[in-house]
């Protein structure tokens, strides 16, 4: 079904008007489309450990 006028509209201001959550969105979406069609062994385990540390960090935040 294409997309009508209207809703391109609203979802172009939608984009502009949310930046940071469509950079976000952006991001997890390239992060999850490499670890699952790219990275090797060696990559996940370093994404691993990043993650652990990334958690650590935003578990003393509470």
């Amino acid at each position: 079904m294409a997309t009508s006028e209207a809703q391109k509209r609203a979802n172009q201001k939608w984009r502009s008007h949310h930046k940071d959550k469509q950079q976000i969105y952006n991001h997890r979406s390239t992060a999850k489309r490499f670890v699952k069609l790219y990275a090797n062994l060696h990559d996940l385990d370093v994404l691993d450990e990043m993650i652990k540390e990334r958690r650590g960090e935003l578990e003393k935040l509470g």
